[in-house]
């Protein structure tokens, strides 16, 4: 078969399998069911059948994915294809408000067959940049793709127009024509999306656009955050900021001893940043005990041994391993691009 599975129904993460133990279990001595973006229902009989509706909402796309997927069908030719029963397109809830069926078809697909499609021309393709430079020069140039672009508006193709004028403003972010056609594009895609994060989705790129990124309100650093966080999940957060390149040459050993709540030894070499809570046969080239509450605010401490003392970190080798491991740490960005290069 080029592509597809035989598998079943995995029961273990079904939502219409849950549906369905949650109707067999409480829908009988149930009065009222909240929804995570919807209103309540009340009464048993309705939510006995808003629980089935939504069990069979979630059994038919799933199900239906994967029969047009043992065709031959890739994730994009699914969603196109995927037309609801009546009963579920008339059932307000199931409507696509939040959500999406052609989203959720499309995470389906990639639960099961991941990102690649089978197709051979898909498996290498040029990144957004440079592919966009390529169709451009093919169409004939910038100015020549926003002309083209204009009479697919013209026809009411917005999703062609998003496609190839996207190609131009990767290939020239300046191109104030296409940076204009392609905002407003996206807001007429954004006012006719029936579901929310399609609207917000298509609205913050017209923003983009016109105004430049606007970020994110979360702090990916924040103290309230990070005190939350265990060791070990702490240590992972470190590890997905070394620069890998400019890690390359490094090597370091470094002992976090957090008393009754473990001992941990971080290693960075090849660019990667590991841990273990195993017994070390060798002395580690820095070794800092410290009470577990004073370990977030170490990686925004300076690394001056007073600072650290004043933390209620006690310091044994030396403390320019510290500083070693946080110059090789990258900030996150909150405000990259989306639309944009």
């Amino acid at each position: 078969m080029k592509r597809g599975v035989t598998s079943g129904r995995p029961q273990a993460t079904s939502h219409a399998t849950l549906s369905t133990l949650a109707i067999d279990l409480f829908a009988d001595i149930t009065d009222v069911a909240f929804a995570s973006h919807h209103w309540p229902t009340w009464g048993s009989s309705q939510v006995r059948d808003y629980l089935s509706l939504q069990r069979d909402l979630y059994a038919y796309l799933h199900d239906q994915t994967l029969r047009m997927m043992n065709a031959g069908l890739v994730g994009s030719e699914i969603a196109e294809a995927m037309i609801l029963p009546p009963a579920l397109q008339e059932a307000w809830h199931a409507r696509g408000y939040y959500g999406s069926v052609s989203h959720n078809v499309k995470a389906i697909y990639q639960r099961y067959m991941g990102w690649y499609d089978a197709n051979p021309a898909n498996l290498w393709q040029h990144p957004p940049v440079e592919r966009a430079t390529r169709y451009v020069a093919a169409m004939g140039g910038a100015d020549a793709v926003v002309e083209l672009a204009r009479g697919a508006i013209e026809a009411g193709d917005y999703r062609w127009v998003a496609e190839v004028v996207s190609h131009v403003v990767f290939a020239d972010p300046g191109h104030a024509a296409a940076r204009e056609l392609l905002a407003d594009t996206f807001e007429q895609l954004g006012f006719g999306a029936e579901n929310g994060t399609w609207r917000c989705a298509y609205l913050s790129g017209s923003h983009e656009l016109r105004h430049g990124g606007f970020g994110s309100p979360t702090r990916a650093l924040s103290p309230d955050m990070l005190a939350s966080l265990t060791p070990a999940q702490l240590f992972g957060a470190i590890a997905v900021r070394v620069n890998g390149p400019r890690a390359w040459e490094e090597r370091l050993e470094l002992d976090v001893d957090l008393g009754d709540d473990g001992r941990y030894r971080l290693r960075l070499a090849n660019g990667v940043l590991t841990y273990t809570t195993a017994a070390q046969s060798t002395t580690a080239d820095l070794v800092l005990r410290m009470p577990r509450g004073a370990l977030p605010a170490l990686l925004a401490a300076p690394v001056d041994p007073l600072d650290l003392h004043a933390l209620g970190i006690q310091i044994e080798g030396e403390v320019s391993v510290l500083a070693r491991l946080l110059t090789v740490l990258d900030d996150p960005d909150p405000d990259f691009a989306i639309v944009t290069p």
